[in-house]
């Protein structure tokens, strides 16, 4: 697997207006995309930093994985995303290596990228999420 950079910091919040307030307005950022990805009950808005992104996210359903994680922990950081390449046949050899897999395919995330979750069980407490560009 070659990761190529960090491609953005997913952060749980309760509400995308309020937090966006203070991404804007104190912190400067612009933020240049909403989106909600139905299948995963989740409201998201992205700002640039840099090479980075920093991505927020809103449940949009009580039953979400985002609204289970704010109950659990608050909100704050909840993964952390990197960019890589040729996901379908990366994730076999990293379940070969014992890498506990959430997605044992690719699935379609926000921006259009082909996304995969590993186990933070696997990855020292960790939620992280591997990012394709599904367009190219």
């Amino acid at each position: 697997m070659k990761i190529s950079h960090i491609e953005h910091i997913g952060i749980a919040v309760k509400s995308i207006e309020s937090a966006k307030e203070y991404y804007e307005q104190i912190l400067g950022l612009k933020c240049y995309a909403i989106e909600e990805v139905h299948d995963q009950k989740v409201k998201t808005a992205f700002f640039k930093v840099g090479d980075t992104k920093i991505e927020l996210l809103e449940a949009t359903s009580e039953d979400s994985t985002i609204a289970k994680f704010i109950d659990k922990k608050g909100e704050g950081i909840h993964h952390i995303a990197f960019a890589s390449n040729d996901l379908n046949n990366v994730l076999p050899e990293l379940e070969a290596k014992g890498i506990n897999l959430i997605d044992k395919t690719t699935r379609r995330g926000a921006e259009g990228l082909d996304i995969a979750f590993l186990h933070p069980k696997s990855t020292f407490g960790v939620l992280t999420e591997l990012c394709e560009n599904g367009k190219e």
